[in-house]
C-alpha cells in the first residue's frame, strides 16, 4: 500500500494542512493503489448468542450539512454536519448477535469515512481512508457489514478531518444490547459535547496552534445530546440507566450525578462489577454506564455534573414523572459478562510505547519546549507537535503511509507500557482490539477492559491485548488536534 500519489493541478506538494481541510485531500484512490470506495460484506468476528441471529439491521447514514438549534434565540441556527437529523444521531441499536449494513451517503464536498469506535470488527470496515479503505468521494455511496461480537455503548465518527468535522458534529451513536442483563426503567443515552461557536449561532475557532500544542481548543457552549441543559424524564423511583458518553474534541469529564447513588456498571461499553460514580475521568471518545434510582416523588430531580472545572459544571438533569414504581431497595446488579479474548499474561510480549513532544520542535510552546510565547492561527497550519516512540504521523502520511510502529504476531499476547512524557493528558485508543487495564504507576486502577484509556501528565500505565484481528489498526490520541498533529501511528497484526 502507500505508493506516492500522482501530483495534480497546480500543488505540487499536499501537506497535513491541505489534506484536513480538502477532507482528506484531493487524491483518487488509484494514485493510492486502493481499490474505488465499494461494497464490501466482509466475514463477522465470531458472535456468542444463543438461538438464531435476529436478521440484519439496514440502515442510511447522510452525511449532510444541516441547522441545528442549539443556542437559544436571538442567536440564528448553527451550521453542524451530521449523518440525522438530530445530534447524535442517529443512535442505531442492535440486539447481540445482530448485523448491521449501514450506507454512508456522502452529501458532503469533501471526502469522507465512518469509524466505528470500540467495536472489534474485520478491518476492511474500520473507516480509516487511505489504511483500511478508499475515502468515499463526495456523491459516492459506500456499504459497512458487519456483526458486532461485544455488546456494549459504542459511537461512530469520521476518521476524515476529523477535528473540523467531529468539531461540527459528525458523528453518531451504537448501541448493542446485551443479553440477559438487568432490566432497567430507563435506558439514556447521555452525549456531552462542547461547541465553539459565536453568539449569533456560527461557528468560531474550532482548531488553533496553540490548541494543538497544548491541551486542545475548548468550545464554549457545553451540551448534553446537542441541547444546553436538558431535562429528561425518567420513571419515579425507576432504575434509570444513563450511557454516558464523551464526544468531545477536547474536555475531559469527571460526571457526577448530584441527588442520587450512581454506580458505574459499564467502561467503553465493557461490564465492569459495580462501582460507585466517584472519580473516574472520562477523555475524548471515552464511555461510562452508570445506574442510579430515580427520586420517589414525581417533580424530584437529580443532576448530571461535570465537576472538572474550576466550579461544577451542571449538564442535564433528571425528572421523575409518574406514579412511583414499586421496587426493592436499590442495589445495582452488574451486566453479563463480556466474551473478550483474555491476554495471556505469562509469556506475553513486553512493549512499551511513548507518547511525547515532536524529538525535533517546529515550534516553541512553552509548555513543551522552551519561553517563547506562540500566536494563535485561525486554522491548524503544517505544525508537527507530537510523537509516538519518537516518530511523528508525516504530513504526507495519507500519500505515502509511514511503517507501523510495530508488528504483532497474530494471537500472541502483548504487554503494553503506555508512557505519557508531556505534561498534558492523552485519551490513547487502540482500533480493532479492546485493552485490559492492568495498573498504573500514579494511581489505583481495577482490572477492566477499555478501548480508550487517559493518560495522566507523566503516567505510565500498563494494558494487554492478544493480538488475534489481522490488519493495520490505528493507535493514537483522540484529543484530535493531538492525533492531526502527530500523535498518531498504527500496529500491523499479520
Amino acid at each position: 500500500m502507500g505508493p506516492t500519489a500522482a501530483r495534480t493541478g497546480a500543488t505540487a506538494r499536499l501537506t497535513r494542512r491541505s489534506l484536513l481541510l480538502a477532507g482528506c485531500g484531493g487524491l483518487g484512490a488509484a494514485a493510492l493503489g486502493l481499490p474505488p470506495a465499494r461494497v464490501t460484506a466482509a466475514p463477522p468476528l465470531p458472535v456468542q448468542s444463543a438461538g438464531p441471529p435476529p436478521e440484519p439491521l439496514e440502515v442510511e447514514l447522510v452525511a449532510r450539512r444541516r441547522s441545528a438549534r442549539i443556542l437559544p434565540e436571538p442567536a440564528g441556527p448553527t451550521p453542524v454536519v451530521t449523518y440525522g437529523d438530530d445530534f447524535p444521531g442517529p443512535v442505531i441499536r442492535l440486539k447481540k448477535g445482530q448485523r448491521l449494513r449501514a450506507m454512508l451517503v456522502n452529501e458532503l464536498d469533501a471526502h469522507t469515512s465512518i469509524h466505528w469506535h470500540g467495536i472489534r470488527l474485520p478491518n476492511a470496515e474500520d473507516g480509516v481512508p487511505f489504511l483500511t479503505q478508499a475515502p468515499v468521494k463526495p456523491g459516492e455511496r459506500h456499504l459497512y457489514d458487519f456483526t458486532p461480537p461485544d455488546s456494549g455503548s459504542f459511537f461512530f465518527h469520521t476518521h476524515c478531518n476529523t477535528v473540523e468535522m467531529l468539531g461540527r458534529g459528525l458523528a453518531g451513536i451504537l448501541i448493542v444490547e446485551e443479553e440477559g442483563g438487568p432490566a432497567f426503567d430507563a435506558d439514556l443515552v447521555c452525549a456531552v459535547k462542547d461547541w465553539q461557536l459565536n453568539k449569533d449561532g456560527s461557528f468560531g475557532t474550532i482548531i488553533t496552534d496553540r490548541g494543538a500544542g497544548r491541551a486542545g481548543t475548548f468550545g464554549n457552549t457545553a451540551t448534553v445530546n446537542g441541547r444546553i441543559g436538558p431535562v429528561f424524564d425518567v420513571p419515579a423511583n425507576g432504575d434509570v440507566r444513563a450511557r454516558l458518553y464523551n464526544i468531545d474534541n477536547t474536555r475531559i469529564l469527571d460526571l457526577r450525578v448530584e441527588g442520587a447513588d450512581a454506580w458505574i456498571i459499564a467502561v467503553d461499553g465493557n461490564p465492569l462489577p459495580p462501582r460507585p460514580l466517584d472519580g473516574w475521568l472520562m477523555g475524548p471518545a471515552m464511555r461510562l454506564d452508570v445506574v442510579f434510582r430515580a427520586p420517589k416523588t414525581a417533580g424530584g430531580t437529580v443532576r448530571l455534573v461535570n465537576v472538572y472545572a474550576p466550579e461544577p459544571r451542571p449538564l442535564a438533569s433528571f425528572r421523575a414523572v409518574g406514579e412511583p414504581l414499586r421496587k426493592p431497595a436499590f442495589e445495582p446488579a452488574p451486566l453479563p459478562a463480556a466474551a473478550i479474548p483474555e491476554p495471556e499474561l505469562d509469556g506475553a510480549a513486553a512493549m512499551r510505547v511513548d507518547f511525547s513532544a515532536t524529538a525535533v520542535a517546529q515550534v516553541f510552546d512553552p509548555a513543551i519546549s522552551g519561553d517563547l510565547p506562540l500566536a494563535d492561527s485561525l486554522c491548524l497550519s503544517d505544525k508537527t507537535f507530537w510523537a509516538v516512540n519518537q516518530r511523528s504521523w508525516p504530513e504526507d502520511g495519507h500519500q505515502r503511509l509511514p511503517p507501523p510502529i510495530a508488528t504483532l504476531e497474530r494471537g500472541r499476547s502483548y504487554v503494553f507500557e503506555l508512557a505519557n512524557l508531556t505534561p498534558h493528558l492523552h485519551p490513547i485508543h487502540i482500533h480493532g482490539h479492546t485493552f485490559l487495564v492492568l495498573d498504573s504507576d500514579k494511581r489505583e486502577l481495577p482490572r477492566h477492559h477499555a478501548d480508550t484509556v487517559l493518560l495522566e501528565p507523566r503516567e505510565r500505565m500498563r494494558v494487554a491485548i492478544r493480538a488475534d484481528n489481522p490488519g493495520d489498526w490505528m493507535f493514537h490520541c483522540h484529543i484530535i488536534e493531538h492525533q492531526e498533529t502527530g500523535m498518531m501511528g498504527y500496529l500491523r497484526v499479520a
